[in-house]
């Protein structure tokens, strides 16, 4: 007999909550075991419940699903999260996965994946919306690129240095601008290929443009 993966519905809304309810009772793995309003009722259904999978939305009156997330992880950390929200926004997102949620899911995707988002996060797997994911990999791929760059641990004259060569200028001019010599610039302009492993000022402008170091980012 398969275990069945008990839900609690976390949603401020009344036909969302029942339309969930009914999406789920039509499947023979799934068990809805309370709805709840806001996220303070989610925390006190959530202690007295002990529910596998929590689908949480994130605007609730009295607690909203952030907070509610924080409260219920901290005290129950095998209760998974999975967050349904008409939100599409990286603060939230973000927020949420720092919270403790295993999976973002929208209102707006399709019912099917919707299930299949519970059973995931029910097996302790994350689930993530597909743009949302794209959009996890972004922050991740950004997180690396800035703690690389505060590993090289590039000098203020260097950053400098770097600026004004995404910014066109020649070794000439940034010396002027800098008030060193020509010297000191391609001794910055080697210990900036250096740092960050690069080859070519070509490389550098394009490491200077990707991470907003010029005027024009």
């Amino acid at each position: 007999m398969t275990e069945l993966i008990h839900v609690l519905i976390a949603d401020d809304h009344t036909i969302l909550r029942s339309g969930l309810r009914l999406l789920f009772e039509a499947e023979s793995d799934i068990e809805v075991v309370g709805e709840a309003h806001n996220g303070r009722e989610a925390v006190a259904m959530a202690a007295e419940l002990h529910p596998q999978v929590i689908l949480m939305d994130i605007a609730m009156p009295d607690m909203d699903g952030l907070e509610a997330t924080r409260q219920i992880k901290a005290r129950w950390p095998e209760i998974n999260i999975l967050v349904l929200t008409m939100h599409r926004s990286d603060e939230y997102f973000f927020e949420m996965l720092k919270a403790g949620a295993s999976g973002y899911i929208l209102k707006a995707a399709d019912t099917d994946e919707l299930i299949t988002a519970v059973r995931a996060t029910a097996r302790g797997e994350v689930f993530l919306y597909p743009n949302m994911a794209k959009k996890l990999l972004a922050g991740y791929l950004s997180f690396v690129e800035d703690k690389k760059e505060q590993e090289a641990g590039l000098s203020a004259r260097e950053r400098e240095t770097l600026h004004l060569l995404a910014e066109g200028y020649s070794n000439k001019e940034i010396a002027e601008k800098l008030v060193v010599s020509v010297s000191t610039v391609h001794t910055h302009r080697s210990n900036l290929m250096h740092k960050l492993g690069l080859s070519t000022n070509r490389e550098l402008i394009q490491y200077a443009r990707k991470h907003g170091l010029t005027s024009g980012s």
